[in-house]
């Protein structure tokens, strides 16, 4: 099992920056990948971005692209995600997932962590 636990929502002025962290415990050599998703109210989860657990590479939604950055610290098996230029449509309830042998399955959630941003 893995565990994880996400921080660092908040509200925040358009334009702003956040840090959300996602800390994981648990069985975490089984982790392939690390994902952020979030879902706005009445709106479908989307997914943001993830970073590969040991070789690091990254991708991102096109909405983001520019202004978020995912980065992991394994010696604190932690990863963050840092969003700048934040919009009023980046508002949402933020996920943290873990994916143990393919990308395309989430094994792993996180709680959420919500983001407010004002206009």
């Amino acid at each position: 099992q893995v565990q994880l636990v996400e921080s660092g929502g908040g509200l925040v002025q358009a334009g702003g920056s956040l840090r959300l962290a996602c800390a994981a415990s648990g069985r975490i050599f089984s982790i392939l990948a690390m994902h952020w998703f979030r879902q706005a109210p009445g709106k479908e989860r989307e997914f943001v971005g993830y970073i590969s657990w040991t070789g690091g590479s990254t991708s991102y939604t096109n909405s983001v692209k520019g202004r978020f950055t995912i980065s992991r610290d394994n010696g604190k098996n932690t990863v963050y995600l840092q969003m700048n230029s934040l919009k009023p449509e980046d508002t949402a309830v933020y996920y943290c997932a873990a994916s143990k042998t393919t990308m395309a399955k989430y094994d792993y959630w996180g709680q959420g962590t919500q983001v407010t941003v004002s206009s």
